[in-house]
C-alpha cells in the first residue's frame, strides 16, 4: 500500500523530474489500492463538494464488497445522502462502470442532474415520455444502455418502461426516496412498486431513504427485497422472527441481520463528531386583508370553478386543470386576469383550457409528471391536459357557450381593474424589518422569495424596483427572457468564458449567472418552483413563500434550497395568511402543525414527509375540499377529517426505538467516522501530491507558485488542485476524470517506454523533510518499480509494487522507495547491462507476496460474510417451517383436549380424527423440513463455491521500469 508522505513547497525554479518519476505517478494516480479509502481517492479528489467523513463512510459501505447485491443508505435528513450516492456513482463511472440507472420522484430529476454535473462533472440525460419522442424526430438515439451518462428516470416512467429497463445489463440502480417502494411486499404484482422490483431484479441498488421503517418491520422487509428478495428467506420467515415481536432479543438479532445491507447515521452522531451544525427555522406569518374588489373577484371565479357545468375547464383533465387555476387565482388578480383572457380566446375558438393557457404556472410540465406519478386517474389527466387529445368543443349549445364567454370576460375586467393586491403591499411593508433582522444576526440582506406564477413574479419584481429595491432584485424562472436575466448571462458568459464554470447548457449557466448574482450583487431574488430547481441558496437566511403550495414536499423542497449544509445562521421562513380566507388558514394549519415544515432544526420534518405517499394526493384532498364546500362550517369539518387521516404526529419512543434498530452506537461511530475523517485526508493529500509530481514532471514550461504548492500557470491558464478555490477565483481545477489536462498528462506518462536509467536524486532539491529518505544521503543502488494487478472475476485491485536495496545488498521499505521518488530527480544515462535482475525480481516477488496476501484477507472476509448470509437463509427456512409445525401442533393438542373433555361419543370420534390429520400434517412437514434442509445444504455448498470462484484471485505483474539511483 502506498504511503506518500509531505509534498515539496517549490517555486517557478521547477526542480527537475525524470520520465520515470512520472509514469510512476500517472500509474499511482490510476490504480485502484486495496485499502478502503484507496478506492474512492479519485473521486474525493475531483469532487467539488466539501465532502464530510459520514458521507464518505457510507459510500465506502456501499463499494465494500464485491460480493454485494446493494445496500439501503438511510441516513436521517440533511446529512447528505445525495453526495453519498453520487459519490458511488462517481466511483462507478471512474471504473468504467458507465450503465447507471437514477430513479428519483418526478419534483427531483433536475436537482439531481445539476448535482450530479456541478458537484462531480457527471452527465446526465432526464428521460420521460416527451423527451424520448423529441430524440425519435430529432433522429437521435434513445440514451438508455448506452453508457453515455447517468439515465434520470421519475419512479412513473420507470415503471412505464419497464420492460425497456429489463433488457439493459445496468451497473447500479439508485432509488431516491427509495421508501416509495417499503410496501412492495403487499403490493399487487402490476403495482409501480411489483414492477420495478421485477424489471430490475439482479442489479446491484443502493436505495436511498430517511425514513425506511414508519409503521412496521415488515416495511423494511419490503425495502430489502427490492435490493435481495432471498435476504431473509421468506415474509413467513420474517414475520415468525420479527415482525411481531418486540422482545429485545429478536430485535438484536435482526439488527445484526441488518448490518451489511442497511447503514443509517443520526444527526446528533455528526453533531457530537463536531463535524457539522445544524440551523434552526424561524416561522412569521403575516397577515393581510385583501380589498373588496379582490375578495369579489375571489369569489367570483371560485364559483365558477365550483361549478361542473362549465365548459372550458373540459372533462378528463378537469381536476389538474382547476388546481392549476387555483393557484393562479391565489397567486394575484395579475396572474388571474391574463390566464381568464387565454381562457376567453380558447372558448371563442371552441376550445378548452390546455397546458399552454395554464403557463403562467411555471413548469407545468413537471406538475403533469408528478400527477402521473401519484397514480389513481391522476395520470389520464395530466395526459389530457398535454395532449390535446379532447380540446375541441363539439356539439355546445351557442348561446351557453357565449354565456360563458360573457361571465369570463366581467372577471377577466374586474381582475385587470385591480390596481394593487394586498397581500404585495404586505409584503412591502414587511420586507426591510425582516432583512434587518436578518443582518442583526449576522446574515446577508438578502431573501429569496417564492411564487408559483410567472406573471405574478413580473408584478412583484417591478413593484419591488419602484418601492426602494430599485436595480436590487433579479427573477429565475423556466426561461428567463427578460433583459436583465440576459445581460446578466452575458456578463456571467464573458467572466468565466474559457473556464469549467461554463457548462454550454443554457438552461444550466442561466441559473448560474442568476445565482451568482444573487449572492455577489442583488437583494431579493424572485424565483419560481421551475426555476428554483436544483440551486443552493444557503448564503441566503430568508425565505418567504409569497404563495403557499398545498404539497408539502414542494413547501419542504423551497426551505430546503437555503436550509442546507452550509447555511450558517437560522433560517426565517415567512408565510402570507389571509385570515378572511377560512381554506387557506387550514391550509396554512395542515402544514405548520401536523407537517411541521417551518421550524425546528434541520431537516425536522423527514419523518412527517417520509410517511406521506405522495404530495399531489394531498393536494388533491384540498382541491376536493375547496371545490365542494360551501360554508366555513362545511370547510372547517373537512379539514377535521384531513387531519386525521394524515396522523403522522412523531412518536419519539417509536423513532428511537427506529434509530436503535438501524444505526450504531454513537461512541462507535463517532470514533469511526474520526478516523475516516483523518484516513481520507491523508488519501487525498497524497493523490494530489502525486498529480502535482506530475504535472511537474509533464509539464516543464509550468510555473508554480511560491506561495502555495497546490498552483501554477500553464498555457495562459492558472490551474489548483483546490476546490473551491479553482471555482471562485475563475482558474481550472485540475484533477482527473474530466478528460482535460489531467487525464491527458496521464495517459502520456503511462504509454512512455522509459529504458533502464541512472538517476540522481538532489534531496537539496526537495522542500520539506523526508526523514527516511534523508538517511539515504551519500548512498546508491538500485529500484523496480512494478504495478501488480490482482483480478478476480468480483472485482480488480492494483497497486505499485518499489522495490529497492542499497549497493551494500541491504533492502529498502517499500515506503521509503516511494517516498524517494518524490524528491526531484535528474536522468544520468541510459544503463544498457549488468542489471541485478536475480536480486530485483526477488524482492519484487517478496511485495507481491505481501499484498496478495492483503487482498485474500479482505476476499476471505467477504468470503466470511456470504458464508454468514447463507447461514441464515438456512435458519430463516428452518423457521418458517418451525411455525407452522408449532402452530398445527397446539391445534392438534387443543382437538384431543375437547376430545377427552367430550361426552358424546360421535363427537369425540370427530375430535380424535381431525387432531390425527393434523398430526399428519406435522409430520409431512418435518418431512419436507429435512427435505428442505437438505436441498438448502447442496444449493449453499453450490452458492460458496461459486462465490469462491468469483474471488479467485489473478496476480499479474508488469514492469514499469527499472532505474540505478543515488541520493545527494
Amino acid at each position: 500500500m502506498s504511503t506518500m508522505q509531505s509534498g515539496s513547497r517549490q517555486g517557478s525554479s521547477h526542480p527537475m523530474f525524470s520520465a520515470q518519476q512520472a509514469k510512476y505517478f500517472a500509474n499511482y494516480l490510476t490504480r485502484e489500492g486495496i485499502g478502503e479509502a484507496e478506492a474512492l481517492t479519485q473521486s474525493l479528489s475531483s469532487a467539488r463538494v466539501d465532502l464530510n467523513p459520514h458521507q464518505v463512510d457510507a459510500a465506502m459501505f456501499a463499494l465494500r464488497s464485491p460480493l454485494s447485491k446493494g445496500v439501503l443508505l438511510a441516513d436521517e435528513v440533511g446529512l447528505g445522502k445525495t453526495i453519498e450516492a453520487a459519490l458511488v456513482m462517481s466511483q462507478r463511472w471512474w471504473e468504467q462502470q458507465r450503465n447507471l440507472l437514477l430513479i428519483v420522484p418526478a419534483s427531483l430529476r433536475k436537482q439531481w442532474a445539476t448535482e450530479l454535473r456541478e458537484k462531480f462533472s457527471l452527465p446526465s440525460a432526464i428521460l420521460d415520455a416527451k423527451r424520448l419522442k423529441d430524440l425519435v424526430a430529432a433522429g437521435q438515439p434513445n440514451p438508455i444502455g448506452r453508457r453515455e451518462g447517468i439515465v434520470i428516470l421519475s419512479y412513473e416512467f420507470a415503471a412505464r418502461i419497464a420492460n425497456t429497463l429489463r433488457v439493459v445489463p445496468w451497473d447500479l440502480v439508485v432509488f431516491d426516496e427509495a421508501h416509495k417502494l417499503r410496501n412492495v411486499y403487499k403490493a399487487a404484482e402490476n403495482s409501480r412498486a411489483a414492477i420495478l422490483r421485477d424489471a430490475l431484479v439482479g442489479r446491484q441498488k443502493l436505495l436511498l431513504t430517511a425514513t425506511p421503517l414508519q409503521n412496521n418491520l415488515m416495511e423494511l422487509y419490503g425495502l430489502v427485497t427490492i435490493i435481495d428478495d432471498a435476504y431473509f428467506g421468506s415474509e413467513q420467515a420474517f414475520r415468525a422472527e420479527f415482525g411481531g415481536r418486540e422482545d429485545v432479543a429478536a430485535r438484536a438479532l435482526l439488527a445484526r441481520r441488518l448490518e451489511p445491507i442497511c447503514k443509517r447515521t443520526l444527526r446528533r452522531q455528526v453533531q457530537k463528531a463536531g463535524l457539522i451544525n445544524y440551523t434552526n427555522r424561524l416561522p412569521k406569518t403575516f397577515d393581510f386583508t385583501p380589498s373588496r374588489l379582490e375578495i369579489d373577484l375571489y369569489n367570483s371565479v371560485s364559483a365558477y370553478l365550483q361549478n361542473p357545468d362549465t365548459i372550458a375547464l373540459g372533462q378528463n383533465g378537469r381536476h389538474l386543470v382547476t388546481l392549476m387555476l387555483r393557484k393562479i387565482l391565489g397567486s394575484s388578480s395579475f396572474a388571474i386576469a391574463q390566464t381568464l383572457d387565454k381562457m376567453i380566446h380558447r372558448l371563442q375558438s371552441k376550445l378548452i383550457v390546455d397546458d399552454e393557457t395554464l403557463d403562467d404556472i411555471d413548469g407545468f410540465a413537471e406538475e403533469a409528471e408528478e400527477w402521473r406519478e401519484a397514480g389513481g386517474g391522476a395520470g389520464i389527466e395530466a395526459d389530457a391536459v398535454e395532449d390535446h387529445s379532447d380540446d375541441a368543443v363539439d356539439k355546445v349549445d351557442t348561446q351557453k357557450l357565449q354565456a360563458e364567454i360573457d361571465e369570463l370576460k366581467r372577471y377577466r375586467d374586474l381582475a385587470a381593474s385591480i390596481g394593487d393586491n394586498a397581500k404585495a403591499k404586505a409584503l412591502l411593508d414587511c420586507l426591510p424589518s425582516v432583512l434587518s433582522e436578518i443582518e442583526g444576526k449576522k446574515g446577508q440582506r438578502k431573501a429569496v422569495i417564492f411564487t408559483e406564477s410567472v406573471r405574478t413574479q413580473s408584478y412583484l419584481r417591478e413593484l419591488l424596483e419602484n418601492n426602494g429595491f430599485a436595480g436590487q432584485t433579479v427573477v429565475l424562472n423556466g426561461s428567463n427572457s427578460d433583459k436583465d436575466s440576459a445581460a446578466l448571462y452575458k456578463t456571467w458568459l464573458e467572466k468565466n468564458r474559457g473556464t469549467e464554470a461554463v457548462s454550454n447548457s443554457k438552461t444550466a449557466d442561466m441559473k448560474a449567472a442568476i445565482v451568482d448574482s444573487f449572492r455577489n450583487d442583488r437583494a431579493i431574488l424572485i424565483a419560481t418552483e421551475s426555476g428554483a430547481e436544483g440551486i443552493n441558496l444557503q448564503f441566503c437566511s430568508l425565505l418567504i413563500n409569497y404563495d403557499l403550495p398545498w404539497n408539502p414536499q414542494r413547501v419542504e423542497q423551497r426551505i430546503g434550497r437555503c436550509h442546507r449544509y452550509g447555511q450558517k445562521i437560522d433560517v426565517t421562513v415567512i408565510n402570507f395568511l389571509n385570515r378572511k380566507n377560512q381554506a387557506e388558514e387550514r391550509i396554512h394549519q395542515l402544514l405548520e402543525q401536523k407537517f411541521k415544515l417551518f421550524e425546528g432544526v434541520f431537516g425536522s420534518s423527514d419523518e412527517v414527509l417520509g410517511a406521506i405517499e405522495s404530495g399531489v394526493d394531498i393536494e388533491r384532498r384540498i382541491l376536493e375540499i375547496v371545490q365542494t364546500c360551501r360554508s366555513n362550517e362545511a370547510i372547517n369539518e373537512a379539514f377535521d377529517k384531513l387531519q386525521a387521516e394524515f396522523s403522522v404526529e412523531i412518536d419519539e419512543a417509536k423513532q428511537e426505538a427506529r434509530n436503535k434498530l438501524l444505526s450504531e452506537m454513537d461512541d462507535k461511530v463517532i470514533e469511526r467516522l474520526w478516523g475516516r475523517k483523518q484516513e481520507v485526508n491523508s488519501a487525498i493529500g497524497e493523490f494530489k501530491r502525486a498529480l502535482l509530481g506530475l504535472a511537474r514532471a509533464e509539464l516543464p514550461d509550468a510555473q508554480f507558485h511560491e506561495d502555495h504548492v497546490q498552483r501554477f500557470d500553464y498555457d495562459g491558464k492558472t490551474w489548483s488542485t483546490e476546490w473551491p478555490e479553482a471555482d471562485e477565483r475563475g482558474w481550472h481545477f485540475f484533477r482527473l476524470a474530466d478528460e482535460g489536462l489531467a487525464d491527458r498528462l496521464v495517459e502520456q506518462a503511462k504509454a512512455r517506454s522509459v529504458p533502464p536509467t541512472e538517476l540522481v536524486f538532489d534531496y537539496e532539491a526537495y522542500d520539506g523533510n523526508l526523514g527516511d529518505v534523508a538517511q539515504l544521503r551519500g548512498q546508491a543502488g538500485w529500484m523496480r518499480v512494478a504495478r501488480l494487478t490482482l483480478e478476480t472475476p468480483a472485482r480488480t485491485w492494483d497497486e505499485i509494487i518499489c522495490a529497492a536495496f542499497t549497493d551494500d545488498g541491504k533492502p529498502i521499505d517499500p515506503g521509503t522507495a516511494e517516498r524517494m521518488l518524490q524528491v526531484p530527480g535528474d536522468e544520468i544515462r541510459v544503463i544498457a547491462e549488468g542489471l541485478p535482475e536475480a536480486n530485483l525480481s526477488l524482492i519484487v516477488e517478496e511485495r507481491q507476496a505481501v499484498l496478495v496476501g492483503q487482498a485474500q484477507e479482505r476476499l476471505g472476509e467477504f468470503l466470511n460474510e456470504e458464508e454468514d448470509r447463507l447461514d441464515a437463509w438456512r435458519n430463516d427456512a428452518r423457521v418458517a417451517y418451525d411455525q407452522q409445525i408449532k402452530a398445527l401442533t397446539k391445534e392438534a393438542n387443543e382437538k384431543n383436549k375437547l376430545a377427552r373433555a367430550s361426552t358424546n361419543l360421535q363427537a369425540k370420534v370427530e375430535l380424535q380424527r381431525e387432531a390425527k390429520a393434523l398430526k399428519r400434517q406435522v409430520d409431512d412437514l418435518q418431512h419436507q423440513l429435512y427435505t428442505r434442509l437438505r436441498e438448502i445444504d447442496e444449493e449453499r455448498e453450490q452458492m460458496l463455491d461459486a462465490i469462491a470462484e468469483q474471488l479467485n484471485l489473478i496476480p499479474q505483474v508488469e514492469s514499469l521500469f527499472t532505474i540505478r539511483w543515488s541520493l545527494v
